[in-house]
């Protein structure tokens, strides 16, 4: 299996695990919604919204690629973030219909990746102004890996209201293979 095959099946996961966390916030009072909650960014709406600027941060570096795929000029209908804490939208549905084309970008993007944008060294600036330059690969996983650490607080605040997430887990998009293909 390769490294494109794994990176689209992340931005699946990603896609389907945003579908259930909105799903589930989209039943919250407004209150509920803004409630600080004492996680990294607050409340659902802060951790819901730093995923997506964090995303487009992402997003908005790997434009500096070599060639990048194509999809990425679809940013421009996007805002561009200053702070990891920057509330882009007010109101749930705006976040919400933001984070759903979003993730089909992500989708898109995985699909028109290859090995040569993989293996390049992407320079760019972090939040502190500092110079870093880290392989595409790297920095694509570390997108997705990211996503799955707040997420994580997410079930755990909704544990906390009583609502069940479900199943979070990778596993269960990865299909079962015949013993003989290892």
């Amino acid at each position: 299996m390769s490294l494109l095959h794994n990176f689209c099946l992340l931005a699946s996961y990603n896609q389907r695990m945003n579908a259930t966390l909105y799903q589930l916030a989209s039943a919250l009072s407004a209150d509920e919604w803004l409630q600080h909650r004492g996680a990294f960014f607050g409340s659902v709406a802060g951790t819901l919204n730093h995923l997506l600027v964090a995303d487009l941060i992402w997003l908005n570096r790997y434009q500096q690629l070599a060639n990048p795929p194509r999809v990425l000029q679809q940013l421009s209908n996007f805002p561009v973030p200053a702070a990891l804490d920057q509330m882009l939208y007010p109101n749930f549905n705006q976040l919400h219909k933001s984070r759903q084309q979003l993730d089909s970008l992500l989708l898109t993007l995985c699909a028109e990746l290859n090995e040569q944008h993989l293996q390049q060294v992407l320079p760019y600036t972090n939040m502190k102004g500092e110079l870093m330059q880290k392989r595409f690969a790297s920095l694509l996983q570390h997108l997705f890996n990211h996503q799955t650490h707040h997420r994580g607080q997410l079930t755990t605040l909704f544990s906390q209201m009583g609502l069940d997430v479900g199943v979070t887990d990778l596993l269960m998009l990865i299909d079962n293979e015949p013993l003989d293909a290892v």
